[in-house]
C-alpha cells in the first residue's frame, strides 16, 4: 500500500521515517518530496508497505502523532485521476492564447525594458 504522510518536520530524514513505520510492520520504500531546486523537504512524503494490514495499521496509529514536535498527517494515498494532472506548460495562461500575459496574440512586441523591436 502507498501511504502518504503530510505535515512533516522539514528537518525529518527518510531514515528516521521508515524507523518509524517499520514498528508496524515490512517498508519497501520511503520518499520524502524535496523542492528541486533548493533541495529542502516540501514536508510530505511517501511510504509504501507490501502488507495492506500492517499499512492500514500504521495508518491508523500515525495519523495525528507527534513527531519533532508536528503533528503529521498520514493516510492512504490515491492516485489523481488523469483529468486532475495539470502540466506546466499547458495552457499557462489560463486563456486561449497561451501563455502570452500581455493581451496580443504571437510574440507581444511590446518594447518595454527589454529592448523591443
Amino acid at each position: 500500500m502507498n501511504i502518504f504522510v503530510g505535515s512533516l518536520p522539514f528537518s525529518i530524514e527518510e531514515a528516521d521515517l521508515r524507523e518509524s513505520f517499520e514498528a508496524y510492520g515490512a517498508v519497501d520504500s520511503v520518499k520524502i518530496i524535496s523542492d528541486k531546486f533548493t533541495g529542502r523537504s516540501k514536508g510530505f512524503g511517501f511510504v509504501e508497505m507490501p502488507n495492506d494490514e500492517e499499512a492500514q495499521k500504521a495508518i491508523d496509529e500515525l495519523n495525528g502523532a507527534t513527531v519533532q514536535g508536528r503533528a503529521i498527517v498520514v493516510n492512504k494515498s490515491e492516485p489523481k485521476p488523469e483529468g486532475e494532472r495539470r502540466s506546466f506548460n499547458n495552457n499557462r495562461g489560463g486563456d486561449s492564447r497561451g501563455g502570452n500575459r500581455g493581451g496580443g496574440y504571437g510574440d507581444n512586441r511590446g518594447g518595454g525594458n527589454r529592448g523591443g523591436y
